[in-house]
């Protein structure tokens, strides 16, 4: 009797134990669990913009690696770090971690703003609530998918748009590994719609003014960058003219006080600025600031210096432009002052950029949408300090747009879109697309590999 006793105890014991150990997890929540409320799809929106704002994609490198791709008579980089080297040296592997970090970066947040969108219907408390956080969710899906297409598939109009492998269109959450999840890479005819597409309605749905939060007018540009991406200049013009005339962003007089948030009082988000990644001493990330900005003994500048710009560059700005004097010496080399500062937000958009989107269009369909060519090209000159053109023409104001948009990730894009050499490479060199990560192409026998890279 006390032997089964003590049995008896002991089992009483352990199923107390095992039901003590079986708890629910703190720090995450099942998939049927999540996204019950209003509330959850806002904290799961804020948590899309966090991915957003990371070092791998808008916190910086997204822009670092399209200004370094092969990018030789700029910059010189010196860095230890292989995996930019190797993207400036177009000497790229398949294992390259900025190309695998930016890749898998990109799907998670995409990943997030997948499953906000299937929970709208938990928005409950108005319509105009509802209406902005899809708007919300569907720029940033949008906009990551443009970069995506950008950086790892051919260009716009490089062979057979229907038919060149883009970037994978995923479109509902991942809950789970099956057989579905593996998916192949969709044309980049088809990421281009759906980019279109989303942000056509984004634009409808957002509202005009949304704090650090992207906008009516943030949506706008987008659409114009890849209108202008595409040839397809006037709805480039016009979404550029919408953005001008929103009134809700103005130029900044003074060029220098976009880039400085405390040395010069630029303000967290410049007027200019349409949309951008908030950087405080609490959160955020940028690295253009790490790569290519430099410790200069002042307070508030930081960076590896990694990125020297080289004197080729410099000799590109007419005399008195000040775009041209705004680089910082040290030793014998020269850094952009566009990235000293270590508290900078880092711009994604801004409004210089539409001017001249809106005169390069114009010019190109002889139109004056807006504001004429000219007028719109001496507005950024002026800007600059420099002397008014007598006319206009599409090199001039492809060089202003060279100039003003130097080491804000444009370049590279811009050289592809009007067919220019880049760094002695033809435009549609093989070798100025990244690699799918090898990891992705392990796991996912439906993907293809980028040609120079097979």
């Amino acid at each position: 009797m006390r032997r089964i006793l003590s049995i008896c105890l002991a089992v009483v014991f352990l199923t107390a134990c095992e039901k003590k150990l079986d708890l629910s997890p703190t720090q995450s929540i099942s998939q049927e669990n999540a996204l019950l409320t209003e509330n959850d799809v806002k904290v799961t929106l804020i948590g899309a913009y966090d991915g957003l704002q990371s070092v791998t994609l808008y916190g910086g490198d997204i822009q670092v690696m399209n200004e370094l791709l092969g990018n030789t008579d700029n910059i010189l980089f010196t860095g230890t770090f292989a995996g930019l080297a190797d993207i400036h040296a177009l000497e790229i592997t398949v294992q390259n971690t900025f190309a695998r970090d930016t890749w898998q970066a990109a799907y998670n947040t995409i990943n997030r703003i997948n499953n906000v969108l299937t929970a709208l219907d938990k928005v409950t408390s108005s319509e105009d609530e509802r209406n902005r956080i899809e708007g919300e969710a569907l720029f940033i899906r949008s906009a990551l998918y443009f970069e995506l297409v950008k950086l790892y598939a051919k260009t716009w109009g490089d062979g057979d748009n229907n038919t060149n492998p883009g970037v994978p269109l995923v479109l509902t959450p991942t809950t789970g590994i099956t057989e579905e999840n593996y998916v192949s890479r969709n044309s980049v005819a088809e990421v281009y719609t759906k980019i279109i597409t989303d942000l056509t309605r984004a634009e409808t749905l957002l509202p005009a003014s949304n704090t650090i939060f992207a906008s009516k007018g943030a949506a706008a540009a987008m659409l114009s960058r890849i209108a202008l991406m595409q040839g397809e200049y006037a709805a480039a013009r016009d979404a550029a003219n919408r953005v001008i005339t929103s009134g809700e962003y103005q130029l900044e007089t003074n060029f220098r006080n976009l880039w400085y948030l405390y040395m010069n009082n630029g303000g967290a988000n410049p007027a200019e600025y349409i949309f951008s990644m908030t950087v405080t001493q609490q959160d955020g990330a940028n690295s253009l600031n790490t790569y290519f900005g430099i410790s200069t003994g002042l307070a508030g500048t930081g960076g590896r210096g990694d990125s020297k710009i080289l004197s080729a560059h410099i000799n590109k700005y007419e005399e008195n432009d000040v775009r041209g004097e705004f680089f910082v010496q040290v030793g014998a080399n020269f850094y952009t002052q566009k990235h000293l500062d270590i508290f900078g937000n880092v711009p994604v958009v801004r409004l210089a950029e539409m001017y001249l989107t809106r005169a390069e269009a114009n010019l190109r369909l002889n139109t004056t949408v807006g504001a004429t060519p000219l007028d719109d090209v001496n507005e950024i000159r002026e800007r600059a300090g420099l002397e008014p053109l007598a006319a206009a023409t599409l090199q001039n104001i492809l060089n202003e747009r060279f100039l003003e948009l130097a080491f804000e990730g444009q370049g590279l894009s811009d050289a592809k879109r009007t067919r220019s050499n880049w760094s002695g490479r033809p435009w549609n060199s093989e070798l100025l697309i990244l690699p799918i990560p090898q990891r992705e192409m392990d796991v996912n026998k439906n993907l293809v590999q980028n040609e120079a890279y097979d």
